[in-house]
């Protein structure tokens, strides 16, 4: 069971880290100066629309990949501890007492 949680945090730190970099990369819409002015020209080698479809299909798959090992991830580690809640370990907070009455 300890394999696959570590396996599972592996895939969860290479795709977040995939899906920065194809985030970093994009351009927003009309982001170029072609944009601008109504121009359809773009700066990219795949065309003004493959580009953005190739990037878009990119960044929604490892979105629903970092999605899927995050509820992985949670479902490991509370299988592993056998906790039911974050706060299960944590201390109440000592009880507040009245405030002071004002004096003369």
């Amino acid at each position: 069971m300890q394999i696959l949680f570590y396996f599972v945090i592996v895939v969860h730190v290479i795709v977040c880290l995939f899906m920065i970099g194809i985030v970093l990369i994009q351009q927003g819409r009309s982001a170029d100066l072609a944009g601008a002015f109504g121009g359809q020209g773009s700066q990219t080698a795949f065309g003004p629309r493959a580009a953005a479809n190739v990037l878009t299909r990119l960044t929604t798959w490892s979105a629903v990949i970092f999605m899927c090992t995050s509820l992985a991830l949670v479902i490991l580690f509370q299988r592993a501890t056998g906790s039911h809640s974050v706060l299960e370990g944590v201390k109440s907070a000592p009880p507040v007492s009245a405030p002071a009455k004002p004096g003369k």
